[in-house]
């Protein structure tokens, strides 16, 4: 039980900042990110005996986040928003830099992206070696370095329409 549980430790360490920003791509809401983050690896730990080494470990962890997000969204879909309050507002510390304004405007403008777009467009800011992207994302790897440059080039719109208001 300790080697699972140092095996999960390891996992956990190797890939949890990427799948809270895979999360938060999806949500653009920090603390629904660190919910579908700990589902996430909730699943991991419940299926690591399944894990077959037929793919990358974090491939397999990527899909599990992926369908997890996907799922809470659909949810989030039937449910009624609450209203912001004026006093849950006012809670709200309104301290951001200029660098986290910036990439707060980028998980917005990440977030207006279609669903298979968002999944490759953090992969790669993350920094995850295309071949994996293009396994999880389920498209060759020529298909894919096409559909960055386009995602790319639509984020850079989305952007632009944001600093221009």
């Amino acid at each position: 039980m300790a080697d699972r549980e140092d095996a999960f430790r390891k996992i956990y360490e190797a890939n949890s900042k990427k799948i809270y920003h895979l999360c938060y791509g999806y949500t653009g809401d920090d603390d629904a990110a660190n919910d579908l983050l700990q589902e996430t690896f909730l699943k991991v730990w419940q299926n690591l005996h399944k894990f077959r080494n037929q793919a990358l470990i974090s491939t397999w962890i990527y899909r599990i986040a992926v369908n997890t997000c996907l799922t809470y969204l659909r949810s989030e879909k039937r449910q009624a928003k609450d209203e912001l309050t004026p006093a849950i507002a006012e809670n709200k510390p309104e301290v951001f830099s200029e660098k986290n304004e910036q990439v707060a405007l980028l998980y917005k403008c990440i977030s207006k992206l279609e669903e298979s777009e968002r999944i490759i467009i953090t992969l790669v800011l993350d920094e995850v070696p295309y071949p994996e992207i293009a396994d999880v994302s389920g498209i060759s790897e020529g298909n894919l370095r096409v559909k960055i440059y386009r995602i790319k080039q639509k984020l850079t719109e989305l952007y632009n329409q944001h600093e221009r208001l």
